[in-house]
């Protein structure tokens, strides 16, 4: 039984192709077109992923999309109705869109695979939609390592659903607890990502990453205005201080006034203000997912909880659940975000719809979320010569060692081996390494590398064994989303100076013994890196201690602000001859930045300076 999972035409489109009940593959078109979140059908995806499961489209029996489009018009008709006449400028604006690509998908998405397989077979017959939170829902229980849990799903919206509980038991999933538009956490988290001057659906990541510069003190105005929030964790959002339901911009004039101002101009300079203001932000949504994992504790009794949708990629408050020993365990959904649905989709389809039987995996069935395509040896060097390429290919172990010297000797390098990741986190793949203990490589790679924010954090890899002895963490997290505490022995003692600074000026204090890994709050975005799902990776991790006594490597994504992570060869030369990477790794082959030809150096930094 073969089934094509597919997620497009809102953010980050995606295939996933299930063989009788494993994932064998998965990839974001992102990767493919070089697009960051690229909704568009994804045709690339697909191609990976019948080449890497070897069937043809013939031998597909379903093709499963991850939402249903007529449920998503519905919310838009019903709310425009329910503001009218306010909102037309943003229901005018949307209404020919539906029209054209959205509301008739089963005919678009049939007709964009006739362009790529033929008409021989006719394939809105074999085409099936699931709802969005389902999606969200069987991508987390399915793959996970229960074989019962409550399963909590967040994120902005699906076609109606924000927010929703769901027990998984076998090979079965029921939804039976939900919270609808326009009550959104997730929509909140974005609505205050809009405010601080960043981009919807993307920065999110930048408000968590400040939150820790700065003071909660707009947490209870949030609180007594913005949400009202059970205790239970249920919420409900006064909407007359939000505009995404009527308007083309997420918050009012009430919203402004509220906080005292309009929203910061994009790229403008980040202030105080805008710290304390994602801290606020932060700690309410902290707030309401551990009350909605204690009122689902309590009204489900179930020990284990898995967790999916956008929210559930805010690994400081995945973090915060763990610490507060609710369920005895947690498994998160490594694609968590729309990207994810695709495997739901294929899921949910094989167990729910055909009641195929599910097989638990001891750890999970994500394959460490190595689900994207890999290239031979042969396939490297080709690609690097044909790039212009200086390279020496040599044996798998001196390939490791010259790695893991070079990290020793404080360079930064460029690592892309074996299977891509599937998902927003470089996790060993396609990664850009070098030594935590720096106390200048933070703001190096931010600044220099891949040309973002100073104070963007970066997360720490480490050996599995040795987590407990660096991190205050008592589970696995191989999927770098739990945020935990850099273990005392390893922490720094500041000085009375020290502690009196705020803001960004904290960013310059090293914390830690190993400071390009610690935040301002001592915490880290921990992965713990196991020899049975990445085996070089743990292996350069492990050379990389016995040269310098420290277990741990600074792991970023391999790509630069405002591009999709690398995916052939090629991509990763391109982005290491555009930024200052000391160092290539691909395969066997290595590279040298000082050996490289100059002038194609130049010519890659000024593609990028042009982008």
């Amino acid at each position: 039984m073969k089934i094509l999972g597919l997620s497009a035409y809102y953010h980050d489109a995606a295939a996933c192709i299930v063989v009788d009940g494993e994932i064998v593959a998965a990839a974001q078109e992102e990767r493919f077109t070089r697009k960051k979140h690229d909704a568009e059908f994804p045709v690339n995806a697909i191609n990976y992923c019948l080449a890497e499961a070897n069937c043809r489209p013939a031998d597909i029996d379903y093709i499963v999309f991850y939402d249903k489009p007529f449920l998503k018009f519905e919310r838009l008709f019903e709310t425009y109705l329910a503001f009218a006449p306010k909102g037309f400028k943003s229901f005018v604006t949307s209404i020919p869109v539906w029209l054209k690509d959205k509301l008739f998908q089963k005919k678009v998405i049939t007709d964009a695979l006739v362009d790529l397989w033929g008409s021989d077979i006719q394939w809105s017959e074999r085409l099936l939609f699931s709802e969005h939170h389902l999606s969200h829902a069987a991508s987390a229980f399915f793959p996970s390592p229960f074989k019962e849990a409550a399963v909590l799903t967040m994120d902005g919206v699906g076609e109606w659903t924000t927010t929703s509980l769901a027990i998984g038991k076998g090979n079965q999933l029921s939804v039976y607890k939900e919270i609808n538009f326009p009550h959104s956490l997730g929509l909140l988290y974005s609505a205050m990502t809009y405010y601080t001057g960043f981009k919807v659906n993307s920065g999110e990541y930048k408000v968590m990453g400040l939150a820790p510069y700065g003071v909660p003190k707009y947490a209870q105005l949030i609180k007594d205005h913005l949400i009202d929030i059970k205790e239970d964790g249920s919420f409900a959002l006064d909407m007359s201080y939000f505009n995404y339901c009527t308007e083309l911009t997420m918050t009012s004039e009430k919203f402004h006034d509220l906080f005292g101002a309009p929203p910061r101009k994009p790229e403008s300079e980040l202030t105080q203000r805008e710290m304390d203001l994602a801290a606020s932000i932060q700690a309410v949504t902290e707030e309401v997912v551990i009350k909605l994992a204690r009122g689902i504790a309590k009204s489900t009794g179930q020990k284990n909880l898995c967790l999916a949708g956008g929210v559930a990629l805010n690994c400081v408050a995945n973090g915060k659940l763990l610490r507060e020993k609710i369920f005895d365990n947690i498994w998160i959904q490594p694609a968590a975000g729309d990207a994810g649905g695709a495997i739901g989709a294929a899921l949910g389809a094989c167990h729910l719809m055909l009641n195929q039987p599910r097989k638990v995996s001891p750890t999970d069935s994500m394959k460490g979320s190595y689900l994207g395509p890999s290239y031979s040896q042969a396939e490297i060097e080709q690609e690097l010569a044909d790039s212009g390429a200086i390279f020496e290919s040599v044996i798998e172990n001196e390939m490791i060692e010259q790695a893991a010297q070079a990290l020793a000797n404080g360079k930064a390098i460029g690592w892309h081996q074996g299977r891509m990741e599937f998902g927003p986190r470089s996790l060993g793949g396609r990664s850009i390494l070098a030594d935590p203990r720096s106390p200048s490589m933070q703001k190096l790679l931010n600044l220099k590398v891949k040309y973002r924010e100073s104070f963007r954090p970066f997360a720490p890899s480490v050996l599995a064994e040795d987590a407990t002895q660096w991190f205050d963490i008592n589970a696995i997290s191989p999927y770098m989303l739990l945020v935990a505490d850099v273990a005392e022995a390893h922490r720094r003692t500041m000085t009375e100076e020290e502690q009196k600074l705020f803001g960004i000026d904290k960013l310059n204090v090293p914390r830690s013994s190993i400071p390009a890994v610690t935040h301002v709050d001592y915490s880290a975005r921990v992965q713990t890196v196991h020899h049975e799902t990445n085996p070089l990776y743990y292996r350069l991790i492990k050379r990389f201690k016995e040269l310098t006594g420290c277990p741990v490597l600074v792991n970023t994504s391999f790509n630069v602000r405002g591009e999709p992570i690398v995916s052939s060869p090629n991509d990763a030369f391109r982005c290491f001859m555009g930024t200052d990477l000391d160092m290539l790794v691909t395969g066997n082959s290595v590279m040298v930045k000082e050996k490289q030809n100059q002038s194609l150096i130049k010519d890659y930094k000024n593609a990028y300076e042009l982008d």
